[in-house]
């Protein structure tokens, strides 16, 4: 694939496939999504839309929501806000869909304020971001747990009432049902806006790689 591009972008269902590719290829390669591991452009863009909301990556309340297990935007994300001083992070999950240890236990090295929960409702009440991810069926494989935790949270405009003015709803996107539409038009909906600064950060990547200054 080298031979035929100046930039190798890959996705793949096999965690660990991108850093494969990376050692054999002598061109860059842009991890874009590994099975359940990581997701690192989607925590640049992730990073942009919290600064361009809040003016700062510090400091903040954040609350990871859905599949934590399987869902390698928050892994992403997780690990990056653990650079920022100051971030406390509320995980809402069913109790089957937690984050994996390796993770909890890398917050708890930088004493990192960290609450496990299944509260949705409570966290939309009381942080600054709430990171909403879908339940993803492909990552199960048992369909029956699957669709034991497909509905298990779903934000609607109703829960919203009381919520600070400053809290905001981020999505990788796309979604099934976690959001209903009723919130997209409410001013805690971050997501479309986030999905823009995606196209702007993934060109900035490719740029970069380019060796394009702009």
């Amino acid at each position: 694939a080298e031979c035929y591009a100046d930039v190798i972008v890959i996705r793949h269902p096999q965690e660990g496939a991108a850093r494969l590719a990376a050692g054999a290829a002598r061109v860059p390669v842009i991890n874009a999504g590994d099975g359940a591991n990581q997701h690192p452009t989607q925590t640049l863009l992730d990073l942009h839309t919290i600064r361009k909301n809040f003016g700062r990556t510090s400091g903040l309340k954040i609350a990871l929501a859905g599949d934590l297990k399987y869902g390698r935007t928050v892994h992403s994300l997780f690990q990056a806000l653990l650079k920022f001083q100051g971030n406390e992070f509320v995980l809402v999950s069913p109790p089957t869909l937690k984050l994996p240890e390796y993770l909890l236990a890398e917050a708890r090295s930088k004493n990192v304020r960290v609450e496990e929960s299944t509260d949705l409702k409570g966290a939309l009440q009381t942080c600054d971001i709430v990171y909403m991810t879908r339940i993803q069926r492909e990552r199960f494989p048992d369909v029956l747990e699957y669709e034991k935790v497909k509905d298990t949270f779903v934000i609607d405009a109703a829960m919203l009432d009381g919520a600070p003015e400053r809290l905001k709803i981020l999505h990788p996107l796309p979604r099934v049902n976690e959001i209903a539409p009723d919130v997209d038009a409410t001013a805690y909906a971050g997501y479309f806006p986030q999905v823009y600064n995606g196209m702007i950060m993934r060109q900035a990547i490719l740029l970069r790689l380019l060796g394009v200054d702009v």
